[in-house]
């Protein structure tokens, strides 16, 4: 599968959470510039995913269910210290917006991401977007548990 994203900034004057959104505790098995192996613990369930090389906005990813424990255990064996967030969703013009919230060393950060079908695909913008940085690899995930937002 590919995934094909969009990530950008959050205005939080112009954007307020709806709901309660979903816990989420994410660790990184193995970083490098080819693949990322991550394990995911969102609310009640966990994840194990595989990611290729990025080339402009699309990689490969693959992203398989498994016991809550065993991504307890796993998380203790990653890099760097994991990164937490909660996640929101809304839909806006037909289009499904994850909008993330960081904790610990990434508190501060919000970033809203959107997936596409291809990477030419028209996006209408969310009146509380900002800043596009989709191609900007400090905001990657694996790189923030490398490099926190407090450190910038």
């Amino acid at each position: 599968m590919v995934e094909i994203e969009r990530k950008f900034l959050v205005d939080t004057e112009k954007w307020h959470p709806k709901g309660t959104g979903t816990s989420i505790k994410q660790g990184y098995l193995s970083v490098d510039e080819n693949s990322v192996v991550r394990v995911r613990i969102a609310g009640d369930f966990a994840y194990i995913t595989f990611k290729g090389k990025t080339t402009g906005i699309s990689r490969a990813e693959f992203e398989y269910g498994i016991p809550k424990n065993d991504a307890l255990i796993l998380l203790r064996m990653c890099l760097n210290e994991p990164v937490e967030k909660t996640r929101y969703t809304e839909i806006f013009e037909n289009m499904l917006w994850e909008i993330d919230v960081f904790e610990g060393a990434n508190k501060g950060l919000i970033m809203a991401e959107v997936e596409l079908n291809h990477e030419n695909q028209p996006v209408v913008l969310p009146w509380w977007v900002g800043e596009e940085v989709s191609t900007d690899k400090r905001y990657f995930n694996a790189c923030l548990s490398v490099n926190p937002f407090i450190n910038w």
